[in-house]
C-alpha cells in the first residue's frame, strides 16, 4: 500500500468530530485509507445486500451493533442512516463515533449537509498525487504518468492501465451514472463522455458539444453534472476580479484522472503520447488535478481558477493560498523556451495579488528564470508546499 499523505488529517479530525465523511472517486483508495488510518474500528461495505438490508430495515439495532464505532462504506446507499447518525451523535456526544465513505458528490453531500452539519468533517480523497507516488517508490515517466493515471490500484497489483481503465468506464461511470441519472441512450452517453476527453483544457460550449454528441444543450448540461457527481470530471472556473479587462465567463473541462481521459481518447499506449495532438492538454489536465490533491490532501478546499481575457491572455491556473496568488502556466516540452514567462508576466500586472509565477513543464531539473522558476512536474507539489509557507 502507498501511504496517503491525507492521512494525519483524518486521524486528527476523527478525534475532533463525531464523524469524519471521506468521499472521492471510485477506486480513489477510500477503503484502503480508512481501514490503514484505523485499524481497530469495524467495517462493514454497505455495498454488501445483506449489510445494506440490515441497516435499511433497523437502522437504529444496526448503529447500535457498532457500540465502539465503524467504518460505514459506501453509506450513499443507504442515506436514511444519516437522519439516524444524527441522533446518535446528539445522544452521546462525543467524537470518534464514525468514519464514512461515499463516492457520490453532489447528493451524498447535500444529505450529509442536511443531517450531518456541524457533526461531521468532511475530506475528498482524489487518485494518487505524484508525491505519493514517488514516496511509495514509484516514480514512471511523464508519458507513462499521462498514460496511466493515479488510480491505486493499478499500481498496487501492477495492472496493466489500458484494461483496469476500460473496466473502470464498464463498472463504475457507466454503472453509477445510470444508478444517480436517468439515461435513455446509454451510446450517446458513451460518445459524449468521449466528446469531454477531447475537449480537455478547453472551454466549455455547452451547445457545441450537446450538438456533437446528438443532443440538446441542456442535456449536455444535465450530463455533465452526472459526471461531476460520479468524480469523473470537473469545471474549473475562470477566475473574475475587479481588473478592467472582459474576461470570459465558461468554465474549463478537466477529469479528475489523466489516464481515465487518455483510455476515452483510445491512446493505447504511453508511446503514443509523444507525438499525439493533445498530450500537451492532457500534461495540463494532470497539472491541475495536482493542485487539487494537494489541497485535499492537507485537509484543505483548493481555491483554484483560471485567467483567460476575449483577447486571449491566459493564464492555466490561479493557485490562492490566503491573500496570495500564484500563477501557474502548463507547458508539456522538455526544453524550456524563454517566451513561456511573457503570458505570466503580463497576467501578474493586470491581476493584483500574484505573489509569484511558476512554469510546470515536461523537463527534469528545476530552474530559476527572470520570470519565475520552471519546475518539473513531479516537484510541483513541494513548490505548492514551499508557496503555503510563505515562501
Amino acid at each position: 500500500m502507498i501511504p496517503r499523505t491525507i492521512t494525519p488529517h483524518l486521524q486528527r479530525l476523527f478525534r475532533q468530530y463525531p464523524f469524519v465523511t471521506v468521499t472521492g472517486p471510485r477506486q480513489s483508495g477510500k477503503t484502503t485509507l480508512c481501514r490503514a488510518a484505523f485499524p481497530d474500528l469495524a467495517y462493514v461495505n454497505l455495498e454488501s445486500p445483506r449489510s445494506r438490508r440490515f441497516a435499511e430495515e433497523d437502522p437504529e439495532r444496526f448503529l447500535g451493533s457498532y457500540s465502539d464505532g465503524a467504518i460505514l462504506d459506501e453509506i450513499q446507499r443507504v442515506p436514511e442512516l444519516l437522519s439516524w447518525l444524527q441522533v446518535l451523535a446528539d445522544e452521546r456526544r462525543t467524537n470518534g463515533l464514525f468514519v464514512l465513505t461515499g463516492s457520490g458528490q453532489f447528493l451524498l453531500m447535500d444529505k450529509v449537509d442536511q443531517s450531518l452539519a456541524g457533526r461531521t468533517a468532511l475530506l475528498r480523497l482524489l487518485p494518487l498525487s505524484i508525491g505519493e507516488l514517488r514516496g511509495g517508490g514509484t516514480a514512471p515517466g511523464l508519458d507513462d504518468l499521462l498514460f496511466t493515471g493515479f488510480f491505486p490500484r493499478i499500481y498496487d497489483q501492477n495492472l496493466d492501465p489500458a484494461i483496469a481503465l476500460g473496466d473502470y468506464v464498464e463498472t463504475y461511470l457507466e454503472r453509477d451514472v445510470r444508478r444517480i441519472g436517468e439515461i435513455r441512450n446509454l451510446n450517446a452517453f458513451r460518445r459524449f463522455v468521449r466528446l469531454c476527453a477531447g475537449r480537455v483544457g478547453q472551454l466549455l460550449d455547452y451547445t457545441a458539444l450537446g450538438a456533437d454528441a446528438g443532443v440538446t444543450h441542456a442535456t449536455a448540461r444535465g450530463w455533465l453534472s452526472l459526471l461531476e457527481a460520479s468524480y469523473i470530471l470537473f469545471r474549473l472556473e475562470p477566475f473574475h476580479a475587479n481588473v478592467r479587462k472582459r474576461l470570459v465567463r465558461s468554465p474549463k473541462l478537466y477529469f479528475y484522472d489523466v489516464g481515465l481521459a487518455a483510455w476515452l481518447l483510445d491512446i493505447e499506449n504511453a508511446g503514443q503520447l509523444q507525438t499525439h495532438p493533445l498530450r500537451g492538454a492532457l500534461f495540463e489536465n494532470a497539472v491541475v488535478v495536482e493542485a487539487l490533491k494537494h489541497a485535499y490532501n492537507g485537509g484543505r478546499r483548493p481555491l483554484v481558477s483560471f485567467f483567460r481575457d476575449r483577447r486571449g491572455l491566459e493564464c492555466d491556473l490561479l493557485y490562492r493560498s490566503g491573500e496570495r496568488l500564484l500563477a501557474v502556466e502548463a507547458k508539456s516540452g522538455a526544453t524550456i523556451a524563454s517566451d513561456w514567462f511573457s503570458g505570466l508576466n503580463k497576467v501578474s500586472a493586470i491581476v493584483s495579488g500574484i505573489a509569484a509565477g511558476a512554469v510546470v513543464y515536461g523537463g527534469a531539473a528545476r530552474q530559476e528564470r527572470r520570470g519565475g522558476e520552471a519546475v518539473p512536474l513531479a516537484q510541483f507539489g513541494d513548490l505548492l508546499g514551499r508557496f503555503d509557507a510563505g515562501g
